[in-house]
Parts: structure tokens; sequence; C-alpha cells
């Protein structure tokens, strides 16, 4: 028997060309032989649908669509993931499911047990779980249905159990072949060579092969790398699709070693690769084709118009200088040079008149007040204005360009450098930013040098220095990453060496700008823990460790 991975990339809520996209991938599995293909989770909907679930009619036109689906299903049966209504008299309205189609007809639906609601996942919220273990009988195999999180509950995966149902060992105890896994993972810097651990353990612990198979795209803030893969039961590998592409990938259980096994990026390639493929899906799926960025002749927005670039090509880009009376010579003479090695359009817009005559205006005002940071963000301000008044003329998506670590400690502007439509490399701290050049440079220069060797600084005032305002980045980005991804505390953090001071710094400059970022515009989350749908913590708060008084 062969078993096909359908490897697909659905929108959200676009039922009419998901489907379109699932009948393509059966009628190209029957081609290729397969008596199965296996759909991602909740590939009818795309993943996560979120609150399109609360609309009836939403529900209706996916089990419209799937029953269409069925009729596709002559030579080659299918697993389709989808919502469907829960028939009990008590529980949430929703399953989410996964429906086997053959011989023209619905032949069963099967349910998910396990609904994490942990970080970025919500499921509680819509979906009732399922009662029981969902093995089903095909072509004389007794296959195992998971979906996603059932075969994730195991305690090296969390701090602690968070079930009580351990979903491979009921299918063990009731007698499945092999275990399927219908998904929708997103991606975060190093879970491929997490999940192919976790995958090849519980395959040598149960003694069950593993099919897996993975949404790919991005979908808002989430990034999904595809990645699916088999495991036979002693937890070998003998299958692995492409990573961050839509792929079909075809398993002959008769002869498992003629199974393709691509080789996935790592490290900052794969961040690289993630974030244009969630840019192109962002700029695509919301119906942009355009973007437009400012060009500082910094780090950030260098790489920022680099990764735009190989995401739409770079006709569908412009950058944009705006230099003010602090900005160098060499920061405008580094955004000419990256536009030209990028070939993307190119305009300045000099901010100094704007500027002056905001100065002017407000002068009655301030009359009594020292000049101080009211007047820096009166820079970024007319450069938001600037930048939003191009994507309104043209209908570019605006880039910001801020990076994690300036996020998390606010140091950006309101309504200034934080307008736009998608914060690309917000969830990339500053370090990884210059990792991030370095590895699009590394076939040919096309962030110049000089951009990436020149101290940072947001030339607002003269001779400034981000170093003025914040500790060195290699220092800030351990103590953020501790304390926003670890959930570490001062004491924590000073006990592992860091500066008292600077750490009590940080974490007050982190707490006290949740205002900000939560006014920012959607990122694409990387990291473990990215500011967003995520974490969320209160605006209005004052949490402080308890002193026994």
């Amino acid at each position: 028997m062969k078993i096909a991975l359908a490897q697909i990339n659905p929108t959200v809520g676009d039922i009419i060309a998901n489907t379109a996209a699932i009948r393509q991938f059966i009628d190209q599995a029957a081609r290729d032989g397969a008596q199965l293909v296996i759909f991602p989770e909740l590939a009818l909907s795309g993943y996560p649908p979120k609150d399109l679930l609360l609309k009836p009619q939403f529900i209706d036109d996916c089990q419209s669509a799937l029953a269409d689906l069925a009729q596709c299903c002559t030579d080659c049966a299918a697993l389709v993931g989808l919502p469907c209504r829960h028939q009990g008299q008590t529980g949430r309205d929703l399953h989410n499911a996964v429906a086997l189609l053959n011989h023209q007809k619905i032949e069963s639906v099967y349910y998910k047990l396990l609904l994490p609601t942990y970080d970025v996942f919500d499921e509680s919220r819509y979906f009732e779980p399922a009662r029981s273990q969902q093995i089903v009988n095909f072509h004389g195999k007794k296959l195992g249905l998971t979906i996603c999180e059932d075969i994730w509950a195991q305690p090296h995966v969390h701090s602690r159990d968070l079930y009580e149902t351990k979903p491979l060992a009921d299918l063990a105890a009731t007698g499945a072949e092999m275990v399927i896994n219908v998904s929708a993972s997103p991606f975060v810097l190093g879970k491929h060579d997490f999940r192919r651990e976790l995958f090849s353990r519980q395959c040598r612990e149960y003694q069950l092969p593993l099919f897996y198979v993975n949404q790919v795209g991005g979908n808002d803030e989430l990034i999904f790398d595809g990645n699916s893969c088999a495991f036979d039961s002693t937890g070998t590998l003998i299958a692995q699709a492409k990573d961050f592409t839509e792929d079909l990938l075809i398993i002959d259980l008769d002869n498992p070693p003629s199974s393709r096994c691509e080789s996935p990026r790592r490290d900052t390639e794969s961040i690289q690769q993630a974030l244009v493929l969630g840019l192109r899906d962002y700029v695509r799926k919301c119906g942009f084709k355009t973007v437009v960025l400012g060009l500082s002749g910094g780090i950030d927005s260098a790489v920022t118009a680099a990764l735009a670039a190989q995401a739409l090509g770079a006709e569908n880009v412009t950058g944009v200088a705006m230099p003010s009376r602090y900005s160098s010579d060499h920061s405008l003479a580094d955004a000419e040079q990256l536009a030209k090695n990028l070939g993307i359009g190119y305009l300045t817009i000099p901010i100094e008149p704007a500027h002056a005559a905001l100065e002017n205006l407000l002068a009655p005002a301030f009359a009594d007040c020292s000049p101080d940071i009211t007047e820096e963000n009166l820079q970024a301000r007319v450069r938001g204005n600037l930048l939003m008044a191009l994507s309104n003329k043209f209908n570019h998506l605006v880039l910001t360009t801020g990076n994690k670590s300036e996020l998390a400690v606010g140091y950006c502007t309101l309504y200034g450098d934080m307008a736009g439509g998608l914060a690309l490399i917000s969830d990339v701290p500053k370090t990884m930013v210059y990792q991030l050049a370095r590895q699009i440079n590394h076939d040919r220069e096309l962030i110049p040098e000089s951009t990436i060797t020149k101290p940072p600084s947001a030339e607002l005032r003269p001779d400034q220095l981000d170093q003025d305002s914040l500790p060195p980045y290699d220092k800030l980005d351990e103590i953020l990453q501790r304390y926003v991804e670890q959930e570490q505390s001062a004491a924590q953090i000073t006990t592992a060496g860091f500066d008292p001071q600077t750490t009590r710094r940080v974490i007050n400059l982190v707490d006290r700008n949740e205002y900000k970022r939560q006014q920012a515009a959607p990122g694409l989350k990387v990291t473990s823990r990215a500011f967003g749908f995520g974490r969320r913590l209160p605006i209005a708060q004052n949490y402080q460790p308890y002193k026994k008084t």
C-alpha cells in the first residue's frame, strides 16, 4: 500500500480555494498510485480559524465542501481535517475532526482528543474533545488516528504532564498497527529537531510506525514549516517532505527505502526561510502585492528589505530614505547601496521641512520646556506619516522594521516607526538580526558590510548610539530571553551572573512598555515566546515580587 502525505498551504476561511487545493492533491496522489492521501489538521478551514468557528454558516460551508470532496475519492481515499458539529447534548458546539473519504462518500469522522490551551493555542474555546481513541480499518490495516496535540502528551515535552490521557499508549493497547497524525504545528527555531526526536522516541516506545503530515504556510503571526515525515516502528526516519513549501510525499509501505528524504534547513537559515514564507503569505492572503518600508541605513531596515525582496520579488518592494538634520552621510549612502544591491525601488524624501514645521507649531506650547525625547519622536512620527501616505496612494503594505529587543524595552515610537501593517522582524532579537544579515550575505554582499559593522543608532539627535540608552545587545538579549521566554524572575537572572541593576532596569522597561506592544503591528512568531497572541499580559498592572512586611 502507498500512503501520500499532502502538505498543503491553506488560507484561513477560504473554503473554496482550500477545497480546490485538496482536490488537486487527491488527484495527484491517485495518479501516483496512493491508496490513501492524508491532509493536515483543519485543512478545509485553515488553521487557526479562531472566531470564524462561531459562525454557523462557516461550519455549514465546511460540511458542504467535504461532501463535494468525497465525490473525488474513487481510486484514492483521503483523510481531511475540518471543524464539525458536536452531536452530544452537553459540551461545546464543535469538534476538531478528521474525516475519512472513500468510495465517493464520507465513511467516518474522528475527533481530536487533547485540546491545547497554552502559548498560541486556545482550542478549548471552540472544541469538545473526543471521548475515546480512534482506530479505523483500512486496506486490512488498523490505523490509529490522532490530531496534532494527541501525540505531544509526553512528560518530557512540558514541565509536567498536561493530560491524564496518553493517546499513543491507548492506541497501542487497542491494537493499532500504525499511527497517523494530522497537524498544524507552528514553526519555532529548533522545533523540527525536537519533533523528530519526540516522534522517533514514541515509535520506539510503542513499536508503531508513524505518519505525520503538517500544514505549511503563514497565517497571521504563525508560520507552519511543513516538514511532514514518517518513521518505522524502530523510530527510524523513512521519509521526509520539504520544508517551507507545499509537497506531496509518497510512502510505499512495501518498499520504505524508496521513499524520499529531504534535508530540512536549520538554525539561522530556517529563520530566514520562515520569515520569507510568513511575509509572502501575509501579503498574498491579505490581498496586497507590494510593500514599502523606511530605509535608515541601519541593520534592521536592511534585513527587512532583503527578506522582502526575497519573498515578493525586488520589483514589489520600495525603500524610502527619509533623512533628517541628524542623518549621517554614511547612513544615506548605505541605504542607497542596499537598494541598488537588492534591485528594489528607492525614494528619498527629506523630513526636515515637516520636522521644522512641527517644532514651530509646538513652540508656543513648549516655550518653557527644554528639548527632549519629544522632539526626537516627532521625526519618527513624520516618517510614519510619509510611509502611510505612500501606502494609501499606491496600496503598499507598510513593513515596520523594529526588532524584538527594541520592542521588548520600548525603544520605539508609537505612531512613528511602529506604524505599519506587519512587523516582520519583531520576534527576532537584535543579535539574531546580525546573524540573519550574515546569512543573507552568504553568497554575495547584498547588505553593505558597513551597515553590519557600524554601531547601531536611531540618529534622532547628534552622535546618538543605541548603547547610550540600552545595555549592550548581547547582554540585553540574554536577559530578555530569560525574562520573556523562560519567565525567570529578577533573582533567578541575577543568580545566573547578570548585573542586578541592569537586570531590574530591563525588567522594568519590559513591564511598563506593554501598552506599546499591544498597539504594535502584528508580527511573525519565530521564537518560543513572541510578543503577540501567545503572551497575554495586562497593561494596567503593577506586579512586584512579594516581600513580607
